[in-house]
């Protein structure tokens, strides 16, 4: 067996699943639609064609022999790609349009959750502003407004006041911040703890953990500033022993996805579950259709299984295998170009670092190419990986080694894995 792949998307995330799937012994070459240039250091083609295309897609796999794709952002997944691709009679990995729904749409998620007792906030659903503020007054802060459709991870507001929920709902439904996506809103009750990421592969009711990660969305240090798609993530996670994500898969993944089979929309691919550690136990904040966004690029360097086989023996019907290392910590720091979140800045040089075991960096929003250098073509430019023996040793060398970068007209957060460190 020697498989050529297509990953379909262009982030970082995807640059981590195109490394890994090429190490593993089964693969012969690894294809990112449509990726971009600073994938090119690691051996991945880049494939110049419009995702949104499917029949673009389908001509260009038949055209490249390619045999089977890895579907890796949320957007063509929704759209129905693995739909179009089946039909085709082209083996794709992730889930169709319906249960992609499980991110989609939050409020298929939660109604979901109510039905079948998975733990969650409370919530309510609103189209229209005036009933939707008439709830938060009644409720009061804090309280969490969610955008019921994609918003690139900015759709969340936690509000800890009355006022800023009040200009949540106004940013969504005056101000139409998030478009479309914002034609819904979804209002939670406050949940307290720690959150984390737990990923799993899944077909039908069976599900195969990877090891939990702890992403950092607030831009700056101290978890200060707006929420972002991410700016760090560590993996695994002092704090919490395996009895939380034996926990999690017990009364939250493994329901979700027996009552995603009962109600007619199957999930095969990776579902993401985003969890809240309460004092009550692990509770669901969202769930995603896919891989996290910088989660990946830390759990998949602890794989010592090859990644095409397992998923290639999943699509089968087979029992693949997933191992993980335990003896090291992997941590990742994001480089995103000032004004991310809100307005970012273009054309600032983005550093190059050549990949070893140790250290690794995955790119995002680039242009240019490897040797003519990169810049900045979008928020988050880049993220870098170091791993060590355990999450302090880790983190130093993440930050000695940013530290010696020159990141002019980019930043990044300073103490990703701060939550891990406390507890040692």
């Amino acid at each position: 067996m020697s498989d050529r792949i297509l990953v379909i998307g262009s982030g970082a995330r995807e640059h981590a699943i195109a490394v890994t799937l090429l190490a593993g012994r089964t693969v012969n070459e690894v294809f990112c639609a449509p990726g971009n240039p600073g994938m090119a250091l690691d051996g991945i083609h880049l494939a110049d064609l419009d995702t949104t295309d499917s029949a673009a897609v389908v001509d260009y796999i038949h055209q490249h022999s390619i045999d089977w794709v890895f579907v890796g952002p949320e957007q063509p997944l929704i759209e129905g790609l693995v739909d179009h691709l089946t039909e085709a009679g082209i083996r794709a990995f992730g889930p169709t349009r319906a249960a992609a729904q499980i991110e989609g749409s939050k409020d298929f998620a939660k109604a979901l959750m109510r039905r079948h007792g998975i733990p969650t906030a409370a919530y309510a659903t609103f189209d229209r502003l005036e009933p939707a503020q008439q709830y938060v007054r009644e409720h009061g802060a804090p309280i969490v407004v969610k955008a019921d459709g994609l918003a690139a991870g900015k759709g969340v507001t936690v509000a800890m006041t009355l006022d800023q929920a009040l200009d949540a709902l106004e940013q969504v439904f005056v101000d139409r911040r998030f478009g479309q996506a914002g034609a819904r809103v979804v209002i939670e009750d406050y949940m307290s703890g720690q959150e984390c990421s737990l990923m799993c592969f899944v077909r039908g009711e069976q599900v195969w953990p990877m090891p939990l990660a702890q992403d950092h969305k607030p831009a700056y240090d101290n978890d200060k500033g707006p929420n972002t798609g991410g700016m760090g993530a560590y993996s695994p996670l002092p704090q919490f022993g395996d009895d939380l994500a034996d926990m999690a898969l017990e009364t939250i993944v493994k329901p979700t996805v027996r009552a995603m089979v009962e109600e007619g929309t199957p999930f095969t691919g990776i579902l993401y579950t985003g969890l809240m550690v309460t004092d009550q136990g692990p509770k669901v904040v969202e769930f995603n259709a896919r891989m996290g966004d910088p989660e990946t690029e830390v759990v998949l360097p602890l794989l010592t299984s090859d990644l095409a086989l397992g998923i290639r023996t999943l699509m089968d019907g087979g029992e693949p295998t997933f191992t993980w290392r335990r003896d090291v910590s992997e941590i990742c720091v994001v480089l995103a170009a000032d004004g991310y979140p809100g307005h970012p800045d273009k054309g600032a040089p983005v550093p190059l670092v050549e990949p070893r075991e140790d250290l690794q960096a995955y790119y995002a929003g680039v242009d240019g190419s490897i040797q003519g250098g990169l810049t900045a073509a979008s928020g988050r430019t880049a993220v870098i990986r170091a791993s060590g023996p355990d999450l302090r040793q880790a983190q130093e060398r993440i930050y000695g080694l940013l530290d010696d970068l020159d990141t002019s007209g980019l930043f990044y957060r300073h103490d990703i894995g701060h939550r891990g460190l406390e507890t040692l």
